[in-house]
């Protein structure tokens, strides 16, 4: 049987305060994630990228940061979404000590 599966089975069985402490645990397991970024062991050294694309969060930082502008970086990746640097301009703000890091160390590279 799938975990869903098994998911749903125990929340028919649930009393009302149980279903909303698993929602809390799930909330807060979610806090962190944001839709549109993800990293992948092996995929641009496992650093933060849109999804679909290989495209790391900190090169669209490191472009925004030398004077490109959002129309800019649609024109050069013709495969991205207002949506997908909205996205990465968030995970900047949450991530930004990780992200700094990364522009640093290829800055070196």
């Amino acid at each position: 049987m799938s975990a869903l599966k098994e998911a749903e089975k125990l929340l028919a069985i649930m009393t009302r305060a149980e279903k909303a402490q698993v929602l809390q645990w799930v909330v807060q397991d979610l806090g962190d994630a944001f839709p549109g970024i993800e990293s992948i062991p092996g995929v641009s050294g496992g650093e933060p990228c849109l999804v679909r694309t290989r495209i790391p969060v900190w090169v669209l930082v490191q472009a925004r940061n030398l004077g490109l502008s959002e129309a800019e970086l649609l024109q050069a990746y013709p495969t991205i979404r207002a949506e997908d640097l909205a996205n990465a301009w968030a995970y900047y703000r949450s991530h930004k000590d990780e992200i700094e890091h990364q522009i640093l160390d290829n800055k070196a590279a």
